[in-house]
């Protein structure tokens, strides 16, 4: 729904942007030039929304500065799920990594329907057709900037309550990313996995910041992986983006941690319970330095008992449905710390 609100949003500033250039001085766009937004936009659509002329202004004004970091920024322009990024501009190229829904770029170069970027630690091409570039892009960023706690130190204690006297809910490395809820006198309020928390606001860092693109592990059959994990990892990595639903287990209308790695194993013939306490005694537990893909890792709350479940993908990365803000998503298997792993794939 966001995403239909931000291209209608689009529409409505681009048309406006016309009026305001049209009332100080000539238009003059190419064809060449011309987008469907700027093509389509007419003066009854004008009239009929409700910013000024002055608003109008001031909104171009504003998407014009507000680049983040981002010389020629790009947005993936997608329904849903995510923006295939490839090592080459064509279809039948290596996956490299993906954007989900609204996250942004830098476009290095612009091809024949096709865009060079890097987004994040991603760096490959992307289809121009599923992509907001230019004015567009720039508006849309505008509306899709986030608030974010970044972590400035390794091992940063989160607290149950802001004092330094409150239990530990986990232990975060330097350079992740948290839920930004508010600031308070000292501390910050964040969320992780849906559970608010509390950081000193010592060690960290409160900033607008976009999505961006998510890098891809490939796993390949006969690479020392057995084939079975090599296709429920990739399996699960189909529903990436997809939405978190508290008591789901839905893959793509919505499941919560437990819920999506029942579904995703129920696939496979494991069944397991839809509980994260429950599915840790429901493998084999092992070490973190034994881990393969398709395994699970756990993690607890301040009292040490189990609240949320990941399965691992390799390349020290997880993919879980974290929280409704975020959906399902790809993280550092240690972006909190884990407290129990388990293999239930007995291959």
């Amino acid at each position: 729904m966001r995403h239909l609100k931000s291209k209608k949003k689009i529409a409505m500033v681009s048309a406006g942007l016309i009026c305001c250039l049209a009332l100080e001085q000539p238009l003059a766009v190419s064809a060449a030039e011309g987008t469907s937004i700027l093509q389509t936009a007419g003066v009854a659509s004008i009239l009929e929304t409700t910013l000024t002329t002055e608003e109008y202004k001031e909104r171009a004004q504003q998407a014009q500065g507000a680049s983040w970091g981002y010389t020629n920024i790009g947005i993936a322009n997608v329904e849903s799920g995510n923006l295939n990024v490839r090592e080459s501009p064509s279809t039948d190229s290596k996956l490299v990594g993906k954007m989900p829904k609204d996250s942004a770029c830098e476009v290095v170069e612009m091809l024949d329907g096709w865009a060079h970027i890097t987004s994040g630690e991603v760096e490959g091409y992307v289809s121009t057709e599923f992509l907001f570039t230019g004015p567009e892009a720039k508006i849309a960023a505008d509306d899709l900037a986030r608030t974010v706690v970044l972590v400035n130190t390794d091992g940063l204690n989160v607290r149950d309550e802001a004092n330094t006297e409150s239990a530990v809910l986990t232990q975060v490395p330097k350079g992740e990313e948290l839920e930004y809820v508010e600031t308070l006198e000292g501390w910050i309020k964040v969320s992780i996995d849906g559970e608010e928390a509390y950081v000193s606001s010592d060690f960290v860092t409160v900033e607008e910041r976009l999505d961006t693109a998510i890098t891809m592990t490939e796993l390949l059959y006969g690479q020392g992986i057995s084939d079975i994990r090599v296709e429920l990892v990739e399996y699960a990595k189909q529903f990436l983006g997809n939405p978190y639903v508290w008591g789901g287990t839905s893959l793509t209308k919505g499941a919560d941690c437990s819920g999506f790695v029942l579904s995703v194993f129920k696939k496979f013939g494991v069944h397991l319970s839809h509980h994260s306490g429950s599915q840790a005694k429901e493998g084999t537990k092992i070490s973190v330095s034994d881990l393969k893909p398709g395994d699970l890792i756990f993690y607890a709350n301040s009292s040490g008992t189990i609240n949320h479940v990941a399965i691992y993908i390799g390349n020290g990365q997880v993919i879980h449905a974290s929280s409704p803000k975020t959906g399902i998503k790809i993280s550092n298997y240690n972006y909190r710390t884990p407290i129990r792993c388990v293999r239930v794939l007995q291959d």
